[in-house]
């Protein structure tokens, strides 16, 4: 096994005979040598078929074979694969995010190689058309009615054809075996219409059209670039950084844009194809295995030009990207918790810079870690203040839970609940935003105490009315809802405690019974067509209130749309999370734009148990300046980021005694000096997750440390069972 070398950009050519190092999408501490066998080239970049062990797998030739293994013993490449070249700046990328994530080089190729028989190419499609000489043969209605559709001499697939001569495939197949149609082999259909860069885009303000020439300057200019767009809700940021898309279009190159979730994207891909005539390609998990391949190998043979992406994207084999656009950059949807861990937001700057390709950075509430870049000259920061059209921001006003309270068993204070009843009365809509799904956080029994925990994760059963079940939203597991108490047996003492958006909708169905309502939830909105249909439907005023959950606080832009409440907008300030009054910041300013986006004004009532936290008075007093600079002097007096550096340990593992064993193993040979200091280790948050037993620690170190050769030091002088996992995060967003 040799050591991953940094790849040169040209190609490098090996010929028979040769040593060469193959990289596999494997999580192995590096590439294995193997012999270019005779009759065979092969260049760096080429996939290419190797045996392993007693079976083959694809890998990548990723250079000069270094390892120590003899010449007689190696093995010889099996195959080339007839896919284009994972290109130079693919496998740079690979290289750079392994070392930051400090995982293996092969676990992230896995990544870049997620659709693997997208490397071959499609077969051809099989097709039929009239024979030249045609046989005698019985005919029938039904066949006269395929050969009559055949007449015009273009060949059709047997399901096509037998769809439109209004038979079965059984009559097209007995035509084909008695030699009165031949087959023909088509190419794959594309399915990937160009836009068209030249399509003349909406009219531009004055600070709109400025913003977008200096986005277009910085495609034009085909070097690296980071621009933060940072523009209020409303302001028409998709619109501006189209421009950009639409420079980098008219020069050729691909482009890439990372939406949070794309489930959220239906209105963003309608204004898409309005702009340039033809949809994107898109990328998701949502998507069937046959789309995905079909879309792997169009990027990689530069047939898509533009692709709308979730994280996962990022990691597509893109040859010739001109342009990569992070829509809602703030948003912790960007950072991947599990197998490699990173952050597509940042390895994308990284990704850009290695292209040397323009970036933009999109958001009405960017993170702190981008403006303090744009603070210090990494970044050019474009600012949008005003909304487009001359619509006005909405009116943010405080609820004080303490003095509004509502009614017993109820959660819309007075206020909200006549501001909600108003609105519906005037023909206008309203969205309450709850982050919590279901209709209740907790289920307990009033007689004996006993609550209902997942028995896989230290966590709440979360009541589903609609389903009736209790189930748990870490990891899946669920109940049918009971009857009675399982602990004590009694019968009727089960309560419900607290409010999700399910218990929600009940209320305002006795505040307002004829309410056009619907809950907007990851437990309904399953798929980007489930939301496609929901934005059709508050567009049509189908609707007269949404509650959802963070799902809707971003990205829809609905005219009708005059009032939104925040039922519980303290919620995400509960915890230890470092960013949580940042994020309960952004979210509740994007939720909060989703109000008066048309020609009427907007309201917005934010209910609070905590009306004098700084995140509340900023919101109120419209002060985005003032919150941010407090947060920043916080961060910076206690070294946390992006003035400090964190890595977090997560130890896991089924067994719990060897869990702790290995956390204090972690602990003992800690890392300690004057810039970096060890905490923990500690349970988890969550202690069991998914049926495994957690402990976590922390590393907090100056700016200046290299975190992650202090890591990797770390863990190389420590020692703990194999039953034990223990995974690195560099960069932590989340401590549960």
């Amino acid at each position: 096994m040799t050591v991953i070398r940094s790849t040169e950009p040209e190609a490098v050519a090996f010929s028979a005979g040769e040593r060469v190092a193959v990289l596999l999408p494997l999580p192995l501490s590096g590439a294995y040598d193997y012999r270019v066998p005779e009759g065979m080239s092969v260049e760096a970049g080429d996939f290419v078929v190797v045996p392993l062990g007693n079976r083959t797998v694809e890998g990548v030739v990723w250079g000069v074979g270094v390892g120590d293994v003899a010449d007689t013993k190696l093995k010889e490449i099996t195959d080339t694969v007839d896919c284009p070249p994972l290109a130079p700046e693919s496998r740079r990328f690979a290289e750079w995010v392994a070392a930051y994530t400090l995982q293996s080089t092969g676990a992230v190729l896995k990544m870049m190689m997620s659709v693997p028989d997208a490397l071959y190419p499609p077969k051809p499609i099989t097709a039929f058309a009239a024979a030249p000489q045609f046989p005698e043969i019985r005919m029938t209605e039904a066949r006269t009615r395929v050969l009559a559709v055949l007449a015009d001499g273009l060949p059709r697939q047997a399901t096509e054809l037998a769809r439109e001569a209004g038979t079965g495939p059984a009559v097209v197949k007995g035509l084909a075996e008695a030699g009165a149609l031949r087959r023909v082999e088509l190419p794959p259909a594309t399915d990937f219409p160009a836009p068209d860069p030249n399509r003349p885009g909406p009219d531009l303000s004055p600070e709109q059209a400025e913003a977008a020439a200096e986005l277009r300057a910085s495609v034009h200019e085909n070097r690296f670039h980071v621009t933060l767009l940072d523009g209020i809700p409303g302001s028409g940021k998709t619109e501006v950084y189209f421009e950009a898309v639409a420079e980098a279009l008219s020069l050729g190159k691909q482009v890439l844009v990372l939406l949070p979730e794309i489930a959220l994207g239906a209105q963003w891909l309608n204004r898409f194809e309005n702009r340039f005539g033809a949809p994107p390609a898109e990328w998701h998990s949502d998507l069937t295995h046959a789309t995905r391949r079909n879309t792997w190998r169009a990027v990689a043979e530069g047939r898509v030009r533009i692709v709308v992406g979730a994280r996962s994207a990022l990691f597509l084999p893109f040859h010739d990207l001109g342009l990569i656009v992070i829509d809602e950059e703030h948003e912790n949807a960007f950072k991947q918790e599990d197998g490699v861990i990173y952050n597509a937001r940042d390895m994308a700057v990284v990704r850009a810079r290695i292209g040397d390709n323009a970036i933009a950075l999109v958001s009405a509430t960017p993170s702190l870690e981008t403006l303090v870049n744009a603070e210090n000259g990494k970044y050019r920061h474009l600012e949008l203040p005003s909304r487009h059209g001359g619509a006005k921001l909405p009116e943010i006003r405080l609820v004080d839970m303490l003095a509004d309270q509502p009614p017993r068993g109820r959660w819309l204070s007075p206020t909200l609940a006549d501001e909600l009843t108003e609105t519906v009365a005037r023909g206008e809509q309203a969205l309450l935003y709850l982050n919590r799904r279901g209709y209740a956080p907790l289920t307990l029994c009033r007689k004996c105490g006993f609550r209902f925990q997942c028995p896989r994760c230290t966590a709440w059963l979360v009541e589903h009315r609609l389903a009736g079940t209790l189930q748990c939203h870490h990891c899946g597991f669920r109940i049918d809802a009971p009857e009675t108490c399982p602990d004590c047996g009694a019968v009727d003492h089960l309560t419900a405690c607290g409010p999700g958006v399910e218990r929600l909708a009940e209320e305002v169905r006795l505040l307002i019974p004829d309410v056009r309502l619907t809950i907007a939830a990851s437990d309904n909105l399953t798929s980007p067509n489930a939301v496609r249909e929901l934005v059709s439907q508050v567009e049509n005023h189908e609707l007269d209130v949404v509650i959802g959950t963070q799902i809707v606080a971003k990205g829809y832009h609905f005219p009708l749309l005059t009032l939104v409440g925040a039922v519980d907008a303290d919620l995400g300030l509960q915890g230890g999370d470092l960013r949580a009054a940042e994020r309960t910041y952004q979210l509740l300013y994007q939720v909060s734009g989703r109000a008066g986006r048309g020609e009427k004004p907007g309201h917005v009532l934010l209910q609070s148990y905590m009306a004098a936290h700084p995140v509340m008075a900023a919101l109120a007093a419209g002060d985005r300046n003032r919150f941010l600079a407090a947060e920043r002097e916080a961060r910076a007096e206690a070294g946390m980021p992006p003035f400090g550096r964190l890595v977090g340990l997560i130890v896991s593992g089924k067994d719990e005694r060897a869990v702790d064993e290995a956390s204090r193993a972690l602990g003992r040979t800690a890392p300690q000096g004057d810039e970096l200091v060890t905490l923990g280790p500690a349970p988890a948050a969550f202690a069991l997750l998914r049926g495994r037993h957690r402990h976590r620690l922390l590393l907090k170190a100056a700016k200046t440390v290299n975190v992650q050769q202090t890591v990797r030091q770390w863990l190389a002088r420590t020692r703990w069972p194999k039953k034990v996992r223990v995974q690195v995060d560099v960069d932590p967003y989340n401590f549960f």
